[in-house]
């Protein structure tokens, strides 16, 4: 398998971006020729940003597992797909080929089909990161059904919304999973939610932890039972459904603005396309590299740079089921030098969190197969990125610093391994295909460089969000009304004089804690569930290891016997309510909130108070009771 629209100089790349903006229909086009479709399509493109309503490559016929499996089995039948590192480095790793993936992948498949599932039917995926969870991932896109991925580490609560949303009808997880030195029991919480969840008429559950769960009659099946069962069957094979191009591939829930998590919906080609283009072109990837993204597949990240984007490459893709701390700091470096990894790819919270331990760890660690590095989720600061770069890359791994989102569906500006110039703390130029501008407050673009602006990109690329799903006006609103045709992405950026992008951060009320994007107001309505809280508002502040941080001010009913007791209950309750990544990590109790006297809350005064800029308030007239400001600067935390 060639690729031949990989990029392999800066001379090619400026000359394949110029063409990718004069013709974008004509140049995804020759990229998609290059995978195995039932039917080509009838007309690349059909957009409108109002709507909006994108539609790519229209009328051709495709599975994306065909691409991804299939088509390799001719040269590739014995070559690793996936390798799994276990989170405890004592037990023994698994190493699946292609064709033991195909097999594995199709049995599985048949398994759901033997549980009613069917084309088009949501099912909801709450696993540990084990090679049960890329096999399940991918026996859904076989069949045509739609998989629902939520992160081990959310609550009940937060599986019953998505649940509820999207009404999916089956849900797969396994007894429990292991994080560090944690037991996490998946099985109980899937059991609390699914209080909630009447769509849900079959569970199954794969053995792990051997943890005690309760197994309900007539809903629970073991995985273990149900692929016995295929095996007296016979033949294992499972054709793949023949899907739409804009058929949808998956949802997955992200944080917004407001507390309802919304489903953000991908389809079948484009996608496709897209994420196997910017795996192959970002970390230029060549034949026997071994790919380890560090993500959970919880998140768009391993979704498409475990997944879909790798395995369409005929690549091999390493997945780790523990964390990078345990059982000491020096986990990812060991993996590293136990596999002989190629591309490392991880996010800048855990660099710094590694940064904190110092170089013990990383000293007697070879490392030197290691040829391209990579950071994904939030911005990283340039100590991350020299560390990075000088005790890891050893000063001669080129480090791609990938911005894009979960809408985005992958890699939208980073430079290309290298092939283009990297800048510390600059995601750099957008990928071919992707034309970003700066726009102002009213929606004006900002030409030239040296610039800063909101971030919006004007043309539609083929793993563009599609809709938000069961609700395509909170898409419209979230991503297209803001500036009238273009896309925005809640982004601020910098634009330097060589025309580096340097993303600043959010725009919005969305905080990126650790590379997880989560809504000021999700945390605010979990925090104002717990009794005795009268109001709250949530800021971010820089964090040294999370990049922000979560400060929540709160209006208590009663005086507190114990302060320290009752911030205790209040973290509980937003962990219980949506998973401990939203935790506040600083609470401070006030009587009042600085308000306008329309009752808005001014976010712009907590944030500056949160980040310790308490000189520099601005204007504080306008507000309700201008006296609380003084109260809330005197009781920071």
């Amino acid at each position: 398998m060639s690729y031949s629209y990989q990029i392999r100089s800066l001379e090619q790349y400026q000359a394949v971006y110029q063409q990718s903006v004069q013709d974008p229909e004509g140049f995804w086009e020759g990229i998609a020729k290059t995978f195995q479709w039932h039917k080509k399509w009838d007309k690349v493109l059909d957009w409108d940003f109002t709507g909006p309503d994108i539609k790519w490559f229209q009328g051709a016929k495709l599975n994306i597992t065909e691409n991804c499996l299939d088509r390799h089995l001719a040269e590739r039948a014995n070559q690793p797909a996936i390798i799994w590192e276990p989170n405890d480095p004592e037990d023994h790793y698994r190493v699946l080929t292609y064709k033991e993936l195909h097999f594995k992948v199709c049995q599985f498949a048949n398994v759901l089909k033997n549980n009613g599932v069917k084309k088009g039917d949501r099912i909801c995926i709450y696993m540990p990161m084990v090679p049960e969870l890329a096999i399940a991932v991918l026996a859904c896109a076989r069949l045509g059904a739609i998989h629902s991925v939520v992160f081990g580490g959310f609550s009940a609560q937060s599986i019953a919304d998505r649940i509820q949303d999207a009404q999916c009808s089956l849900v797969i997880t396994a007894d429990g999973g292991y994080r560090g030195n944690k037991e996490i029991p998946l099985k109980n919480v899937i059991d609390d939610a699914l209080v909630r969840c009447p769509s849900v008429t079959r569970v199954i559950v794969l053995t792990r932890t051997r943890m005690a769960v309760s197994m309900i009659k007539g809903r629970d099946v073991w995985w273990e039972d149900e692929i016995k069962k295929i095996e007296t069957q016979g033949n294992p094979d499972c054709p793949a459904e023949v899907m739409d191009a804009e058929d949808t591939l998956f949802i997955l829930y992200t944080s917004g603005s407001t507390g309802k998590p919304k489903g953000v919906v991908h389809t079948c080609a484009g996608y496709m396309v897209f994420t196997n283009y910017t795996f192959v072109n970002t970390f230029q990837y060549q034949r026997g590299d071994l790919h380890f993204c560090t993500a959970d597949i919880g998140w768009i990240t391993g979704h498409s740079y475990i997944v879909y984007g790798p395995l369409s490459a005929g690549a091999t893709t390493v997945m780790f089921e523990g964390i990078p701390t345990w059982p000491d700091a020096g986990r990812f470096w060991d993996v590293v030098d136990k596999f002989k990894i190629s591309i490392l790819y991880t996010a800048p919270t855990a660099i710094r969190s590694l940064m904190g331990f110092g170089l013990d760890y990383v000293k007697g660690k070879d490392l030197g197969s290691l040829r391209i590095l990579g950071t994904v989720g939030e911005p990283i600061n340039e100590e991350a990125w020299h560390w990075y770069h000088e005790h890891i890359g050893k000063g001669r791994c080129p480090v791609v610093d990938t911005w894009w989102q979960t809408e985005t569906g992958g890699i939208l500006i980073s430079n290309l391994a290298g092939v283009t110039p990297q800048k510390p703390a600059h995601a750099t130029l957008p990928l071919p295909g992707v034309q970003p501008i700066l726009v102002d407050e009213k929606g004006e673009e900002i030409h030239g460089n040296s610039v800063s602006g909101n971030l919006c990109i004007r043309f539609p690329w083929p793993s563009i969000i599609r809709t938000t799903y069961g609700d395509h006006e909170r898409c419209r609103v979230n991503y297209f009304a803001t500036y009238p045709g273009l896309y925005f992405t809640g982004d601020g950026a910098l634009r330097d004089q060589d025309g580096n992008y340097r993303i600043t951060g959010r725009v919005d009320d969305v905080l990126n804690v650790s590379g997880h994007r989560i809504g000021t107001a999700e945390i605010e309505n979990a925090i104002n569930m717990h009794t005795g809280v009268v109001e709250s508002a949530v800021v971010g502040y820089p964090h040294d290891i999370k990049g922000q941080g979560i400060y929540a001010y709160v209006i208590f009913s009663s005086s507190h016997v114990d302060e320290n007791l009752s911030r205790r209950d209040i973290i509980q309750t937003v962990a219980r309510i949506i998973g401990p990544i939203a935790k506040p990590d600083k609470i401070q109790f006030v009587s009042g909130l600085p308000k306008t006297r329309s009752g808005k809350i001014m976010r712009r005064i907590l944030r500056k108070i949160a980040e310790g800029e308490t000189q520099n308030l601005g204007d504080t007239s306008t507000l309700l009771d201008p006296s609380v400001v003084e109260e809330i600067k005197n009781g920071k935390v």
